[in-house]
């Protein structure tokens, strides 16, 4: 891949020389949520990277070479679009900030295309004798396992938000088993547990009243390379054909899917996973909604 050097003949885009890229990051980074920070830590990490592979200056970067590197994402590395969108919305977002610092003049990014993300997602998640069986594989391994996946699977929360979780967030109101969570964005949400779910908890937990909910056997936070190491060994078992695939999120996805098929309002499915707009919840069902309804079958029935 061709370097793009900085063509000196171009207006300065640095106002205050004295900033370096990363201290422009991680003044950037302090305005978020841990778990959205860590998302743009690691996006600006990839492209302060890119940068240094071509002899660049983070700050003194041009549309030309965000394009560059979104090229290389897409067509070198194979990500698939919505992952290459929502870099460029992190790298957006930093030099923007670093234009209302005065660090910069503008913002590189603004005017770079973004790749086109479809309505429909290429997942379609866990069909319900798939997630029982998941569920019957984490009860046999361990009631740390069982609480967690049910936890993810019956209240489809994100990764973070159950694993971001304390044991003093477990509380009872008007007769419902609660867990209090940080929603994406740093919003709080009390969240009802179903009892089969809430007992799953109790049993982990044996009376520990102190301490993140779920914990190591040093008393430490499990982290999520832990549990996707534990989903992938639970996954060779219980669904085979998805042991070298299974996602965390496809339990959050399941939620959806399970749920709407229950009867559930897509109304009641967006509040409860936490989605802003009606759209992101319908995406997660359009795939596996496509595939089980198309006028397909009602045609061959029609035509036999």
């Amino acid at each position: 891949m061709a370097v793009l050097p900085v063509d000196s003949s171009y207006p300065a885009l640095v106002v205050r020389r004295s900033e370096t890229a990363d201290d422009v990051a991680a003044a950037f980074l302090l305005g978020y949520e841990a778990s959205t920070r860590r998302a743009y830590e690691t996006d600006l990490r990839e492209w302060f990277q890119f940068c240094a592979t071509h002899r660049l200056e983070p700050l003194e970067a041009r549309r030309a070479h965000v394009d560059l590197f979104a090229t290389k994402l897409r067509e070198h590395d194979g990500r698939a679009p919505s992952t290459v969108a929502r870099k460029l919305s992190s790298l957006s977002g930093f030099y923007r900030y670093a234009v209302d610092e005065d660090v910069i003049v503008r913002n590189p990014v603004s005017a770079v295309r973004r790749p086109k993300v479809g309505s429909e997602t290429q997942s379609t998640g866990l069909d319900k004798d798939e997630l029982s069986a998941l569920l019957s594989a984490a009860r046999k391994d361990s009631s740390r396992t069982y609480a967690l996946v049910m936890l993810l699977a019956m209240n489809g929360l994100r990764v973070a938000e159950a694993l971001g979780a304390d044991v003093g967030d477990l509380s009872t109101e008007r007769a419902h088993h609660v867990i209090r969570i940080r929603r994406k964005g740093g919003m709080l949400a009390t969240v009802p547990l179903a009892p089969v779910t809430a007992q799953a908890i109790a049993d982990y937990l044996e009376g520990r009243t102190t301490g993140p909910l779920f914990q190591t056997s040093t008393g430490k936070r499990l982290d999520q390379a832990t549990l996707w190491r534990t989903l992938r060994r639970l996954a060779a078992t219980a669904v085979p054909d998805k042991a070298l695939t299974l996602h965390p999120h496809d339990l959050r996805h399941a939620f959806v899917t399970l749920s709407l098929d229950a009867g559930a309002s897509l109304r009641d499915v967006q509040d409860a996973a936490g989605h802003a707009d009606p759209r992101t919840t319908r995406r997660y069902d359009r795939a596996r909604y496509n595939l089980d309804r198309h006028p397909t079958y009602k045609l061959a029935d029609l035509v036999k």
